[in-house]
C-alpha cells in the first residue's frame, strides 16, 4: 500500500497543529475523509440536490439512482445477499436501538436472556439494559479473560436455551480485541438465539462477510470508515427484518394510509421513515469505493504493522500500562503512571498529536480494568511508522513534564 498516496488523498492531514505537523491518532472516534468523499457530497448538493423516491423529475431520478446505488455498494461491501437487507440509519447507535426496540420488544419476555460482554460500547449496552427492564428478561455478561479476550468455552456455558439475543462488538473500541464472531454465532444459533454484532470498529478495518459470519444483524457507521457523519447501516437477515415492525412512522416508509390504519412499504424502506440521509449515503458509497480501491486486506495488514511497531516502541516508555491482548486491532489504550489521561492528551496535543482520553463510552469496562479513564491512540490507513515514533517521543516528553510522579 502506497501510504504517501493515501495520505495525499486526505486534505485535513496536511496542516500544522500547535506549530507541529498533525499526527491524527483518533480514527476510532471518527476517521478523516478523502477528497473523493468530500467532492461527492458537494456534487450532490451542487448538482442534483433533490429528495429521493418521490419525484419523477430529472434531479429526483439522479438522486435516487445515486442513493440506491450506494445501498448496493454497501451490500457488496459486507456481502449481504440482498439490498433488502441493507437499512440506512443515522449510525451504529440507531441501528442497534432499532433491533432492541423492534425485534427485542416483540420477541422477549420474562425468563428470557440477553447475553452481552463487559467490553461493549454504551451503544451496545444501554439498549439491552432498557429491553431487559421492559421485557423482564435477564441481562447476562460473558466473562472476560485477563487480557480482555473471550473464551469460547465461556460462551458455551453462558448461552442457554433461554437466551434469545446475543449482542457483541466485532472489535473492542478500548481493548482492540477482535472477537470470534463466526464461532459465537454458531453457538447462539444452536440455542435458537439471534446474534447482533456492533461493527463500528470492525467494518472500517477488516473484511466483513455477513454471510460467512452468519450473524443475524450487523451495525456500523459511515464516519469511522472515511464517510460522512450521520449515516450508518443496519444489516439484518431478510426473514428477520420482514417480521419486524418499524420504529419510526411517517413519510417514505408507508404503502397505503387510511384514516384508522396504514400499511408499510417493503424492505428496506419500511425502516427508513422520513427524508433519508441522502448526502450521507451517497458519501458513504464514495467512501466504500475509496476503501475498495485500496483493499480491506491491505488496510488490515498496514494497521497490523503499525500496531506491532507501536507496541515494540512503547516498551521504551517507563511507567506505561497498555490494556488488551497482544493480538489486536489497530488501537492502543494506555495509562502513563499516575498522570491523568486528559493531561497526557493535552501534552500530546501541544506536540500536534491527537489522541482520545476518557472512558471511551465504556464505563463498565473501565471498572473491569480498575481505572477511571484511559488514553487511546488509534491507527488507520493514513498513519505511518514515523507518526508512531513521534507519538512515542511525545510520551517521553510527557514523562519529563510530569517528572515528579515517576
Amino acid at each position: 500500500m502506497d501510504v504517501k498516496a493515501v495520505r495525499d488523498a486526505f486534505p485535513i492531514l496536511h496542516q500544522e497543529v500547535n506549530g507541529h505537523p498533525l499526527v491524527y491518532l483518533d480514527s476510532s472516534a471518527t476517521s478523516q475523509k478523502p477528497a473523493t468523499v468530500i467532492d461527492k457530497v458537494n456534487e450532490y448538493y451542487r448538482g442534483y440536490n433533490s429528495n429521493v423516491h418521490r419525484g419523477v423529475h430529472t434531479l429526483g431520478t439522479v438522486a435516487t439512482d445515486e442513493f440506491e446505488g450506494a445501498r448496493e455498494k454497501v451490500r457488496r461491501f459486507i456481502n449481504a445477499s440482498s439490498m433488502q437487507e441493507i437499512v440506512f440509519t443515522r449510525g451504529t447507535t440507531t441501528a442497534i436501538n432499532t433491533v432492541a426496540s423492534s425485534y427485542g420488544r416483540a420477541n422477549l419476555q420474562a425468563g428470557d436472556e440477553i447475553v452481552i460482554t463487559p467490553m461493549e460500547h454504551h451503544s451496545n449496552l444501554i439498549p439491552w439494559q432498557q429491553l431487559a427492564k421492559y421485557s423482564g428478561a435477564e441481562l447476562k455478561y460473558l466473562p472476560l479473560q485477563p487480557d480482555g479476550t473471550i473464551n469460547l468455552e465461556d460462551v458455551k456455558e453462558t448461552i442457554t436455551d433461554q437466551t434469545k439475543i446475543v449482542a457483541v462488538s466485532h472489535v473492542s473500541n478500548v481493548l482492540g480485541t477482535i472477537n470470534p464472531i463466526k464461532e459465537m454465532a454458531a453457538i447462539a444459533h444452536q440455542h435458537n438465539a439471534v446474534i447482533l454484532v456492533d461493527g463500528a470498529q470492525g467494518a472500517p478495518h477488516v473484511k466483513v462477510d455477513v454471510q460467512d459470519l452468519d450473524c443475524d444483524f450487523y451495525a456500523f457507521s459511515g464516519h469511522k470508515m472515511c464517510g460522512p457523519t450521520g449515516i450508518g447501516v443496519l444489516y439484518g437477515k431478510r426473514d428477520l427484518l420482514n417480521n419486524m415492525e418499524p420504529v419510526e412512522f411517517g413519510g417514505e416508509m408507508i404503502d397505503f394510509v387510511n384514516l384508522y390504519d396504514s400499511t408499510w412499504k417493503e424492505l428496506p424502506w419500511k425502516f427508513e421513515g422520513g427524508t433519508p440521509i441522502i448526502a450521507g449515503a451517497i458519501g458513504l458509497g464514495a467512501a466504500i469505493d475509496f476503501l475498495n480501491e485500496i483493499g480491506l486486506e491491505e488496510i488490515e495488514e498496514h494497521e497490523h504493522k503499525l500496531v506491532a511497531h507501536a507496541m515494540e516502541q512503547l516498551k521504551q516508555v517507563e511507567g506505561l500500562t497498555v490494556y488488551g491482548p497482544e493480538d489486536r486491532a489497530g488501537l492502543i489504550t494506555f495509562n502513563l503512571a499516575d498522570v491523568h489521561p486528559h493531561d497526557v492528551a493535552t501534552v500530546l496535543d501541544a506536540e500536534g498529536i491527537a489522541v482520545r482520553a476518557g472512558h471511551h463510552c465504556a464505563q463498565p469496562l473501565m471498572k473491569w480494568l480498575e481505572v477511571s479513564a484511559t488514553a487511546r491512540a488509534s491507527f488507520y490507513l493514513y498513519n505511518t511508522e514515523d507518526e508512531i515514533d513521534r507519538f512515542v517521543s511525545a510520551l517521553q516528553t510527557t514523562k519529563e513534564y510530569f517528572g515528579d510522579v515517576f
